[in-house]
């Protein structure tokens, strides 16, 4: 049996918009690893030490980078950043020169969606009042599938819970009086948001609505770095870990499965695992009320916000990992899934194309949606 190699944990900050890092990649599948079709869900990360060492080195705004030999293609170049409150890493096989270009990316998207930076696109909407705001096509693109994803969820996702979710601080322990959350909660409303694809704007008819684009934002970004690895490098595969989002592109060198560990929410900080998923290609996302809580006159207070009372969300579960061959709608998903919960949670996962759900209860026990082992070959 292989020993498992993990991941350093991203550590995101208090900004309720983020996702936990929920998933430990293993790598070298046993020799019999069964056969995955290329649409299954996948968590992947690095073959060696390297990538470890990578992960710890990401605490600036500069990428960090270990370069593999040009005549072994067999060995990944590695790198990290800070982007989105998180550490983000790099695997890439076949051309070193990727690191920079997925590096210079994040920064990018960093700077259009960050809620809190006031020159971002989003506060710039925030801040509109009312009024169209010309953005970036990224943003427009972003919000306009965000709204398909608030359409199919029936209120348990909304990208205009910035209106609440920006009076929460987790990291100093902030908790709003029930009176700003009830006011608050008057301007959540998804159906307000327009948005021009073609000119590029976008404007909240509630002028004091606000979006928070956390829900699903890295979700997007992993899929855009994939396509930028595509059309724009000559690499042959990589792992792009964004925190909790985990995206897989290209072929694995000796075209085995990748193994990827799924942490228990029951170990916060801890290094422990429920079972091992062994996948081929696209992207698996985890969301989970372990990482960024604070208790606060008895009562602990979790990140993850339901729409529908601007509180953190009463779950059964502790973490729900979502597999599916599009990073964005695994992130959207997740988010989604923990506030339905295991037994609805598991039912909507059902409803998606190529997508599978496993849920970590609070109690300890587990759940999953109904393609779950047939798209990871799961292991506990």
């Amino acid at each position: 049996m292989f020993k498992p190699l993990h991941l350093v944990n991203s550590k995101p900050t208090g900004r309720p918009g983020n996702k936990t890092a929920g998933t430990r990649a293993r790598l070298n599948a046993p020799a019999a690893a069964p056969a995955l079709t290329r649409r299954q869900a996948v968590c992947a990360a690095a073959s060696t030490a390297a990538l470890v060492a990578a992960g710890l080195a990401g605490c600036s705004k500069n990428t960090n980078q270990t370069s593999a030999s040009q005549e072994d293609s067999s060995k990944p170049a590695t790198g990290s950043t800070f982007a989105f409150d998180t550490y983000c890493t790099f695997t890439v096989w076949g051309d070193d020169t990727a690191l920079s270009q997925l590096s210079a990316a994040c920064a990018h998207y960093d700077e259009l969606f960050d809620l809190y930076s006031p020159s971002s696109d989003v506060a710039r909407i925030n801040a509109a009042q009312g009024a169209a705001t010309a953005v970036d096509p990224d943003t427009a693109q972003l919000i306009a599938l965000a709204l398909e994803y608030c359409a199919q969820a029936d209120g348990l996702f909304d990208i205009t819970i910035g209106a609440v979710s920006t009076l929460w601080d987790f990291e100093k322990g902030v908790r709003p009086d029930d009176a700003a959350i009830a006011d608050a909660l008057q301007h959540v409303d998804w159906h307000g948001v327009e948005v021009d694809e073609e000119s590029s704007t976008v404007r909240l008819t509630d002028p004091q609505a606000k979006l928070d684009l956390g829900g699903i934002a890295k979700g997007y970004i992993a899929d855009r770095l994939c396509e930028l690895l595509a059309s724009k490098t000559k690499a042959t595969a990589a792992v792009i870990s964004l925190g909790g989002n985990i995206a897989f592109f290209g072929t694995k060198p000796d075209a085995s499965t990748w193994n990827t560990g799924i942490r228990d929410p029951n170990d916060p900080g801890g290094s422990t695992v429920v079972g091992t998923a062994h996948v081929s290609g696209g992207s698996l996302v985890t969301s989970g009320l372990y990482e960024r809580t604070f208790e606060l006159d008895g009562t602990t207070y979790w990140h993850i916000l339901d729409p529908r009372t601007g509180m953190p969300v009463q779950t059964d579960t502790a973490s729900v990992t979502v597999a599916c061959p599009s990073s964005t709608t695994a992130d959207a998903l997740s988010t989604t899934l923990f506030v339905a919960g295991s037994k609805n949670g598991g039912a909507l996962a059902d409803t998606h194309q190529d997508t599978a759900a496993y849920f970590i209860k609070l109690d300890g026990s587990h759940a999953e949606s109904s393609r779950w082992q047939e798209l990871t070959s799961f292991e506990s």
